[in-house]
């Protein structure tokens, strides 16, 4: 199908990128134009923008890192859709430094607000870069699936340091700088002025898993995958979800 679905990495996109597509297409036939405008923020060597561009669409890729860009360029090419990917060096903060305030049908914002100083302000930030109809897909760490991992490695008291601490991190080693619930995603998004289309839960089960399982038994990633798409809507699993996916429309935009 595209990057996306590469078997390993399917386990951590195959979600986002259904509900992708799927927002994609909605903004297709609303719009009546084949091709769309898409930014993708902190979109790195271009795992989400390469298939989007496969699709059609023109995407921008701005990312703070010029070896992350170099590799989109590369990753372009190969692709044979270099033509419809541009990347810019800037980040979340600066956006509109570097690109056109409102002139997005679709802004991907992923793996980028735990980063940030301020993630309310790369929401808002990433909504002003929306046309009056447009939708933006929000991809952050999950809180309860830290919490979860540390436990279930036996680091009890790390677990109960990420469920505590504001930002989620279970300690002085975390690598990760913020985590999120769901209810704080959405509030951010709603916020920023969008309704929220659409939660999902990403890895639920996925980072759980013995890889030698996955890619040793005859089946078991297919059942794997469908089991995280079955998943990924339930509100039970946004709690463990290793990240969670937020969908966010602007008012104008065709519900899902």
């Amino acid at each position: 199908m595209s990057d996306p679905m590469r078997p390993r990495a399917s386990l951590r996109t195959a979600v986002v990128w259904e509900v992708l597509q799927d927002a994609l297409d909605r903004r297709v036939k609303a719009t009546g134009r084949d091709a769309l405008d898409v930014l993708d923020t902190g979109g790195g060597s271009g795992n989400f923008a390469v298939p989007v561009a496969r699709l059609g669409h023109r995407v921008t890729v701005v990312d703070p890192s010029p070896n992350a860009l170099f590799a989109l360029e590369r990753r372009a090419a190969e692709a044979g859709v270099a033509d419809r990917v541009k990347g810019v060096q800037g980040d979340a903060h600066g956006l509109f430094d570097v690109v056109e305030r409102g002139g997005y049908d679709a802004v991907l914002c992923h793996g980028v607000l735990e980063y940030v100083d301020d993630p309310a302000e790369g929401v808002r930030n990433a909504v002003a870069a929306l046309r009056p109809e447009g939708v933006l897909s929000l991809l952050a760490a999950g809180l309860g699936g830290a919490v979860l991992a540390r436990a279930l490695a036996g680091h009890f008291k790390e677990a109960k340091q990420a469920l505590e601490d504001p930002e989620g991190r279970w300690g002085a080693g975390d690598p990760m700088p913020r985590r999120f619930t769901a209810g704080q995603l959405t509030a951010l998004v709603e916020n920023a002025g969008l309704r929220v289309g659409a939660v999902h839960g990403v890895r639920v089960f996925a980072d759980l898993v013995p890889g030698v399982l996955v890619d040793t038994e005859p089946g078991a990633l297919d059942a794997l995958l469908r089991l995280e798409a079955a998943a990924a809507e339930l509100s039970a699993f946004h709690s463990v979800a290793t990240q969670l996916h937020v969908l966010g429309e602007t008012r104008g935009a065709p519900e899902a």
